[in-house]
């Protein structure tokens, strides 16, 4: 089948494999599929769990295909940052429990979409990080704020400021990753765990998230902030800069006037 995103259901779980070859990178038509899935599935009552998988040994997702960010207007970048932030808040928002089975490499909003599930089973080899600012950019669907929240402000500036990537490992130590598996198991254990949802009640589930993600004060305020700045970053000439040198294979070289 011919799609970035194949969507299965094994009882009360359904299961988005992303499968974008080859590394899983965002498009336009991806994220939007992504939104409208998650969408339906919030139709469907009998779906309580909801896991984001990927189909590639050695990609969970790559974030955003760079080629779209090369010279480009901040109009023209506007539509795929909007559907980053609009597809991310609405995963975030699932009625029911969500899990991102990590493995692999996880960057920019490959990393992004897995910090706005609920949970994260990685794998030890699993690499993760935030790494737009090395190209000019900056995480626009949710990464500055939900990283902040998982993992404090320290290991937020580290991984954004410093473009610091964390094993699998280091993320269940930091608190990033809920469940650490060895390589190949992050699918079958992020089911495990949506397995003990079975034995709560589907309404209280829905009930008790929007309690507990009510803690969240401003939190969509900030992401609509994370939009705008990014969208910002192509009004100077550092963006494109940063963007054409990880495309050509070479060192940036920064305007810093």
């Amino acid at each position: 089948m011919n799609t970035p995103l194949h969507l299965t259901t094994d009882g009360h779980i359904a299961m988005i494999t992303l499968n974008n070859p080859p590394a899983n990178t965002w498009t336009l038509e991806s994220l939007n599929l992504l939104r409208d899935t998650v969408r339906a599935l919030n139709h469907n009552k009998t779906i309580t769990g909801l896991v984001i998988r990927s189909d590639s040994e050695k990609f969970f997702s790559a974030g955003a295909d760079l080629k779209l960010f090369q010279s480009v207007t901040p109009e023209q970048a506007q539509p795929l940052a909007e559907a980053f932030g609009e597809t991310f808040e609405t995963l975030t928002d699932f009625r029911g429990v969500s899990v991102a089975a990590v493995n692999g490499f996880a960057l920019g909003g490959g990393f992004e979409v897995a910090l706005a599930c609920d949970f994260r089973v990685v794998e030890k080899t699993a690499l993760l990080g935030l790494p737009e600012a090395a190209v000019g950019l900056l995480p626009c669907a949710g990464g500055t704020q939900n990283l902040m929240w998982l993992a404090g402000e320290s290991w937020a500036k580290r991984m954004i400021l410093c473009g610091e990537k964390i094993s699998g490992e280091k993320a269940f130590e930091i608190g990033l990753a809920d469940k650490l598996v060895e390589q190949g198991e992050a699918s079958e254990a992020a089911v495990k765990l949506l397995n003990a949802t079975d034995v709560q009640s589907p309404d209280a589930i829905v009930a008790c998230k929007k309690l507990i993600q009510m803690n969240r004060v401003g939190a969509r305020d900030s992401n609509a902030m994370e939009r705008e700045l990014f969208l910002e970053l192509f009004k100077g000439s550092n963006q494109n800069e940063g963007v054409s040198a990880f495309l050509e294979k070479r060192k940036p070289e920064w305007d810093y006037s």
